[in-house]
């Protein structure tokens, strides 16, 4: 057993995993697992996963969100995933940031989206300071007016997700599978996919990023290394992730419907 570091005595525990290159289905499945099966605090970090992968949010509706005809012909994975937020493409660029939290785990921070969408600003504050024009607008996190973030949560009774996809780095030609959203932030001004957002890799090294990430966290919680093995404690029979891929079949019965 790890002992907390003496600046972290009274922080409330964070149990820490940290992957490189998961799948980003296994990466939601466990998320989701904790979520609601455990009564501890979690961050889980994953460096990247390794195919493109396009994943919605829990109401996404693909006719509306993707390119179904070149994804189809791509065969480009589609998860809908069991938060909430917008569509995004996903690869080794991608850096992964979660945290799983008891609603009393931060001090006097009120269990419903915006407020957790500030307080993750404001932890990422600490990341970013003196780099870039850093802030959150709307539910992005944002250089100037260029997206680099995206957020999605889920909240229960007693416990709330948060988690971000960062843009370390994307291939222009994933970015043609999305459509440009109905419904999208305000400050994206109708601009396209790659006027609208930007690369983390021109701000900061990537291994620096993961160093202030944690150093950040450790300002408020006290962290414990966890491996994976340590977490599968429930059986099948006792969860079951929502999280899961669209079939061939779904995507096409979107894109006939779309036609109509």
């Amino acid at each position: 057993m790890l002992i907390p570091q003496t600046k972290n005595i009274g922080l409330p525990l964070m149990n820490l995993m940290r992957f490189k290159g998961l799948p980003i289905l296994q990466q939601l499945h466990i998320e989701e697992q904790l979520l609601r099966t455990s009564s501890e605090n979690w961050c889980i970090v994953n460096d990247g996963t390794n195919d493109p992968t396009i994943v919605m949010g829990v109401s996404g509706k693909p006719a509306e969100l993707l390119e179904i005809e070149s994804v189809l012909d791509d065969q480009v994975p589609v998860i809908r995933r069991f938060t909430g937020g917008g569509t995004v493409i996903v690869d080794h660029g991608t850096v992964f940031v979660t945290f799983i939290c008891n609603k009393e785990a931060v001090p006097n921070l009120q269990p419903y989206p915006r407020p957790i969408m500030s307080w993750s600003s404001s932890l990422y504050s600490k990341v970013f300071q003196g780099i870039g024009d850093f802030h959150l607008r709307e539910n992005d996190y944002v250089f100037g007016n260029h997206k680099f973030g995206g957020n999605a949560q889920s909240i229960t009774k007693n416990r709330w997700i948060h988690h971000t996809s960062f843009l370390w780095d994307f291939n222009v030609q994933n970015m043609s599978y999305l459509k440009h959203p109905k419904r999208a932030p305000a400050y994206r001004s109708a601009r396209s996919h790659l006027d609208f957002i930007c690369r983390m890799k021109d701000y900061m090294p990537r291994s620096t990023f993961m160093d202030k990430t944690m150093d950040a966290t450790e300002t408020q919680f006290s962290l414990r290394p966890i491996q994976l093995e340590a977490i599968r404690t429930c059986t099948e029979a006792e969860f079951c992730p929502s999280s899961r891929f669209l079939t061939n079949e779904e995507l096409e019965a979107a894109a006939v419907a779309l036609q109509k």
